[in-house]
């Protein structure tokens, strides 16, 4: 009985050693080309054959979904500590949209998925990322730099709509969303007379 233990420790290692160099390949192909990428390409660059790669994952939504709830719950976990970083309400509200935008710049099929997409991963992020910015907004409606009609939907599409725009400039459009973003920016400030309409 040790012994048939002790033979299939190697392989489990094995295993697990192939699915982490599996989604760590995947990360970074799908940031580089979007989710649009043959997995052969993945496998070939992890190193493992395709029927070890469809052993950990059967179909390339499965390795995709994986991949993406990594990445959104990394990249909310950091906009939490970025919003968290300063004082400043509006300062903690225009810095929580420069991270997660020049996040999603550097990984197309984060931005794919966020931008054109609300189930799936992408709404696990959205459900990661409320609390973070409903906090932003009582912070900033409270101090009085933020509009008071802006709700914490407001500010979640927002995000959506910023992100189908880095995804519409491309590699070099950094300037392009920056300057979508200032301009969103500024219609949230509170001196706005005309109401927002209503839902």
């Amino acid at each position: 009985m040790a012994t048939d233990t002790s033979s299939r420790r190697p392989r489990r290692a094995d295993a697990e050693r192939n699915r982490a160099a599996i989604i760590e390949a995947a990360t970074e192909v799908l940031a580089e080309q979007g989710s649009a990428v043959d997995v052969r390409e993945i496998a070939q660059r992890s190193g493992v054959g395709m029927g070890t790669l469809y052993r950990h994952f059967p179909t390339k939504d499965d390795l995709l979904g994986t991949v993406l709830d990594r990445e959104f719950t990394a990249w909310a976990g950091a906009a939490r500590e970025a919003a968290a970083s300063t004082d400043d309400p509006r300062a903690a509200l225009e810095g929580f949209y420069q991270h997660a935008l020049a996040t999603q710049a550097r990984h197309r099929a984060v931005v794919e998925a966020y931008g054109h997409n609300w189930s799936g991963p992408a709404l696990d992020c959205t459900r990661l990322l409320y609390p973070v910015l409903d906090d932003l907004r009582a912070r900033a409606q409270e101090a009085g730099v933020l509009r008071a009609d802006a709700t914490t939907g407001d500010l979640a599409l927002l995000l959506a709509t910023l992100s189908h725009t880095v995804q519409l400039v491309g590699d070099h459009g950094a300037r392009a969303w920056k300057r979508q973003l200032r301009i969103t920016l500024d219609g949230l400030r509170p001196a706005h007379g005309t109401s927002l309409p209503t839902a």
